[in-house]
């Protein structure tokens, strides 16, 4: 399990969500793979494919979190959304795609609720099309992950005040 002991202070991490088997819900997944292989100053990559419950204990000593998933809001496929969770609002029926009975605003509202919550996070979103189990991602998702991957990259690189290249491939 990918654990950082609370003792431990990590600048950034970032955490990609979403289920491999269900299309455009890869969405966070991906992208999260994206930011691991670029050549980004190294920040702990986490990938949660199930369970949202593990997400207290990945960020667990983060005092920024970047989290990447896929969200259904109406908006045109592949559109990228970005909230600041000390300032945006989010909508609960975006994120309600999950296939878990305990789900990504579950575990915001619990770390909030126990103080284990970090000091700075943000969530990407892009938006999906297709969710059914055993599709792949939809072209307008694919193409969207890159540039999430590149905007997740820069902002880790302002957080850190690091820049070791120009983000991941396309």
């Amino acid at each position: 399990m990918n654990k950082t002991p609370a003792w431990i202070q990590i600048p950034a991490l970032v955490i990609g969500l979403g289920n491999y088997a269900r299309g455009d819900d890869a969405a966070g997944l991906l992208a999260a793979r994206r930011v691991r292989e670029a050549k980004a100053p190294r920040v702990p990559v986490f990938l949660c494919p199930g369970d949202c419950s593990r997400l207290l204990e990945m960020w667990s000593g983060a005092e920024h979190v970047l989290l990447i998933d896929a969200v259904s809001s109406g908006a045109e496929p592949g559109t990228i959304h970005r909230w600041d969770l000390k300032t945006d609002p989010l909508e609960s029926s975006w994120f309600s795609l999950s296939t878990h009975a305990f789900g990504l605003l579950d575990a915001i509202a619990l770390g909030r609720a126990l103080k284990q919550f970090p000091e700075n996070m943000w969530i990407y979103g892009i938006e999906g099309k297709r969710f059914e189990t055993g599709a792949e991602p939809s072209p307008e998702v694919r193409s969207a992950i890159g540039a999430v991957a590149r905007r997740v990259v820069a902002d880790i690189q302002a957080i850190t005040g690091k820049r070791e290249s120009e983000g991941p491939e396309e």
